[in-house]
């Protein structure tokens, strides 16, 4: 198992040119890991990795340094790197600090958006309900992630949003919605569809109402994933 999910890590990094730069090995380790292409708790070979990418040791190490503060990445003494695997616990907290921070921005995004920004959000529902006929459950994953950045961005709240991507980059290796089954992505579909009424009708009432009801059936969602696949820790870890 561990051979085969480093593979599978080795085998999606793009490597443009021998030598690269810390910040371009960063970028791609980052990359591969909010993609979803390496699971949680795959192996990070930093000398694979440093191979691939024609450096030495320290570059990829102090990249990964840097995804460990991100909260993707984790390190454990004679064992070595690995995408950051969460507890059951720690998926549900982190969701409760996503639900904080895009509530305060939904708060004063339905104020400054403009036409623009109602086009933006109404494509993207419109991606997502393709992906929901394809019964495409990454693209679903990937346009969600798109649809509730519309809705936020016209907050202006440049800290705020920034906080709020962090937390959603710390969920995206389980990549949830992939995993959930196409009656619950359904419903949470219908939540956005009622959520981005009341977004271009600049009704903050019903919009904090029904982004409310989504968060909680997006709860009850997550709290069904597989818990003894691999993709969540043990909470005794």
């Amino acid at each position: 198992m561990s051979q085969r999910r480093r593979s599978v890590l080795l085998s999606q990094l793009v490597i443009e040119r021998p030598g690269s730069p810390q910040t371009a090995i960063l970028n791609e380790l980052r990359r591969v890991i909010l993609d979803g292409a390496a699971p949680p708790g795959t192996p990070i070979p930093l000398g694979d990795v440093a191979d691939l990418f024609g450096v030495s040791h320290i570059p990829v190490r102090e990249s990964l340094k840097t995804l460990i503060g991100e909260g993707l990445v984790d390190h454990r003494l004679n064992v070595g790197y690995a995408v950051a695997q969460l507890t059951p616990d720690e998926l549900r907290e982190i969701y409760i600090v996503r639900e904080s921070l895009e509530t305060a921005a939904l708060s004063a995004a339905i104020e400054f958006a403009t036409a623009a920004d109602h086009r933006e959000a109404t494509e993207a529902n419109v991606a997502l309900e393709q992906a929901l006929r394809d019964d495409d459950p990454h693209a679903y994953h990937r346009h969600s992630r798109r649809f509730h950045l519309a809705l936020t961005r016209p907050s202006k709240m440049l800290r705020l949003l920034h906080m709020l991507e962090s937390a959603w980059n710390m969920t995206e290796p389980v990549q949830p919605m992939v995993h959930s089954t196409g009656q619950d992505r359904m419903a949470l579909h219908d939540d956005h569809k009622q959520m981005l009424d009341a977004f271009v009708a600049g009704d903050l009432r019903r919009l904090l109402m029904t982004a409310e009801a989504h968060h909680r059936r997006l709860n009850s969602v997550i709290a069904k994933l597989p818990t003894h696949t691999g993709l969540l820790a043990s909470e005794d870890i």
